[in-house]
């Protein structure tokens, strides 16, 4: 669960083996936080994340990659498997965490603090490969649909960089 007034700071996420990893490690950095999957029609958006990560990874950008399956089941490996998969068919060299939900009870509470800030229609998550860009100062300052290719979000990440 998460306060009104945390920030994206006060989260704590699941590595792909489990363990806690607190997002004050990414303090200073620009994010973008992607749901993703292993089987969607988006998947070879992975190319393009790693791409941007590449060109931008030394001058303060981090993707963060949270698979999930609540979508048409289209991420059912485990989290080895899909960090695997990744690897092989994409060559992603950006963190890879632990499978969540977005969605729902079981929501996880940094995505539910990411659509309380830029929660568009409704707020819920439509698909995977929805993308959250957040500043350097841990404001989200840009949500992005699954169709937006990560080539077309290189302008906003610029303009923090």
């Amino acid at each position: 669960m998460y306060d009104w007034y945390m920030n994206i700071y006060d989260f704590k996420v699941k590595n792909i083996k489990g363990g806690e990893v607190p997002l004050s490690k990414f303090e200073g950095k620009v994010m973008l936080i992607v749901n993703t999957a292993t089987h969607c029609g988006f998947t070879p958006q992975y190319e393009g994340l790693e791409k941007l990560y590449k060109k931008y990874h030394k001058k303060g950008l981090e993707i963060l990659d949270f698979p999930c399956n609540q979508f048409a089941n289209q991420a059912p490996e485990s989290n080895q498997e899909i960090a695997s998969f990744c690897a092989l068919h994409y060559k992603t060299s950006f963190e890879t965490f632990a499978k969540i939900d977005v969605n729902g009870k079981y929501a996880d509470p940094l995505f539910k603090y990411l659509k309380k800030q830029k929660g568009g229609i409704l707020g819920a998550i439509k698909w995977n490969f929805t993308k959250f860009l957040v500043d350097r100062q841990g404001n989200v300052v840009k949500r992005f649909a699954p169709s937006v290719e990560p080539e077309k979000m290189a302008d906003d990440i610029e303009q923090l960089i």
